[in-house]
């Protein structure tokens, strides 16, 4: 698992930042909830993939752990699947044909593109019925046009979401980001997102506590899930 302790200065910073804004310590409602897991697929997780995260095998178990807890308490989930769509309306062009070197592009197109076996989410995935998995074409989950992710949002009627997912500093960070300025309050969870070094990751935590999300571990969001599932079943 990643290294999640941020140093104390930035730490501190962060605390003077948000005061008592905890969203956990305010409580969490369920219903309002969705946990978003972004792009754990073959085609990150598979060892030997074109973009091997070896560090996203490691957290699938907190991710069925937190989608566990917010289903049984009355939440959503939803899945992402990075998906290369080169004929989409208004393709990445800025990504595929000017960003990455040509052989790589080509290949990264066939890699995600929809029905290729590294496109599918990895089975270790607890994808239950009633869970939305949703393809999107950008590195946000939210990018306007390239995803359903804000529509199902605002028709379930969420209010927070939560990230989880690979790359930490990529897809992840992008859609927290999105999510925040959006409106919707976000928790990123530290031992639940991955990327290619401790270092990344860090910086990640750095950024999204400082300025767009709450950072909080499974064990913490898990218990206050369970702590709220009873008010969730009530209601």
């Amino acid at each position: 698992m990643h290294r999640t302790d941020i140093d104390s200065v930035y730490a501190e910073r962060i605390a003077q930042m948000r005061g008592s804004s905890s969203h956990l310590s305010r409580g969490i409602n369920p219903a309002t909830t969705a946990l978003v897991v972004v792009d754990l697929q073959n085609g990150f997780m598979r060892p030997g993939a074109l973009v091997e995260v070896p560090m996203a095998r490691e957290i699938v178990g907190n991710v069925n752990r937190i989608g566990d807890a917010l289903r049984a308490a009355g939440g959503k989930v939803a899945f992402s699947r990075y998906t290369a769509n080169l004929a989409e309306p208004k393709p990445w062009n800025a990504f595929f044909q000017r960003f990455l070197d040509p052989a790589r592009a080509a290949a990264q197109a066939e890699v995600f593109a929809p029905g290729a076996p590294d496109h599918a989410l990895w089975d270790g995935l607890t994808v239950a019925e009633g869970d939305f998995v949703f393809d999107k074409t950008r590195y946000s989950c939210l990018t306007p046009g390239t995803s359903p992710l804000q529509g199902w949002l605002e028709a379930q009627a969420i209010e927070t979401v939560i990230i989880v997912g690979t790359l930490s500093n990529c897809c992840c960070e992008s859609t927290a980001r999105d999510a925040m300025q959006l409106g919707f309050d976000v928790i990123y969870v530290t031992d639940a997102n991955a990327t290619v070094t401790d270092g990344e990751h860090l910086a990640t935590l750095v950024n999204m506590g400082a300025l767009f999300a709450e950072l909080a571990d499974t064990e913490t969001l898990v218990s206050a899930l369970g702590s709220a599932a009873p008010m969730a079943r009530a209601g």
